[in-house]
């Protein structure tokens, strides 16, 4: 009877026993399964967003076409930039009394004077130009950034500080450009649209600094015209100065674009809602 009860006890403390290992293998399972949705349930919102942002084939193509219209603008920038027809200053032909008469023009950088013959002007032409005519030319460097010296044609004086200025205000445009150029490369190539949002901020206000240069640099020629007056000057803003000008425009129209692509909607389906063909 005593061995009967030792062995029912024996029987009951390794039933108990399974059935808690039983248990707590269960319990186990349940944890890691709920373990694993969690960990899958993220790894699902990572993908959604990662599929939100990615840049489809359409949206590739109308980048590109936008980029190109910026690089437009970068050209036309850096083609004004870089030469010195932003002016031309030119004293009536018949000024000096000569079969000669002498012109200038003058950038951001550097000025130049050219020697023009009376016979190669139009006849119809009061004054000495244009500069496009052959005649010999000497330029030299303006000292605003080295020594801080005025530059003198036809005895008056430029404007240092407004010269200066619109200089730094065109590089600041350019290094601009530079930063939205590397935007959109990166965009294009890591496909995600967050990298519009800076280049058409980039763009835009590069385009604003062109402008302001502009006018910045009209505000020193004019002060410039009112230095002197010994001698009588017609003066007229050349092809660098239009060349910067469309470039202004152009960035920030590029600028607008990039940032009617980064939206995460179409404007267009907002503003014009698909209809039925029925209707």
């Amino acid at each position: 009877m005593w061995s009967t009860f030792v062995t029912h006890d024996e029987e009951g403390r390794a039933g108990g026993l399974a059935s808690g290992a039983a248990g707590g293998a269960g319990g186990g399972g349940t944890g890691q399964a709920g373990l694993s949705g969690l960990m899958s349930g993220r790894s699902n919102k990572r993908r959604r967003a990662a599929a939100t942002h990615a840049i489809s084939e359409a949206q590739e193509g109308k980048i590109k076409l936008a980029f190109f219209v910026a690089i437009v603008g970068v050209v036309l920038m850096v083609l004004g930039v870089g030469t010195e027809f932003w002016v031309e200053l030119a004293p009536p032909k018949s000024f000096y009394n000569n079969q000669t008469c002498l012109t200038a023009h003058y950038g951001l950088w550097k000025g130049c004077s050219k020697t023009l013959w009376v016979a190669d002007i139009d006849p119809e032409r009061e004054s000495c130009g244009p500069a496009e005519l052959p005649g010999e030319s000497n330029c030299t460097y303006f000292k605003f950034f080295t020594t801080g010296e005025n530059a003198v044609l036809f005895q008056k004086t430029t404007q240092k500080n407004l010269n200066v200025a619109a200089a730094m205000l065109a590089l600041l445009s350019l290094f601009l450009m530079v930063m939205g150029a590397i935007c959109i490369t990166m965009s294009l190539s890591k496909e995600i649209l967050f990298f519009l949002k800076p280049a058409s901020f980039c763009f835009i206000l590069s385009g604003i600094l062109v402008l302001l240069s502009l006018i910045v640099f009209h505000q020193s020629v004019l002060g410039f015209l009112a230095s002197d007056h010994t001698v009588p000057l017609h003066h007229e803003l050349s092809w660098s100065v239009s060349c910067v000008g469309c470039a202004g425009a152009v960035l920030i129209v590029g600028g607008i674009i990039f940032a009617l692509l980064a939206l995460p909607y179409s404007p267009w389906q907002r503003c014009l809602p698909h209809r039925d063909s029925s209707s």
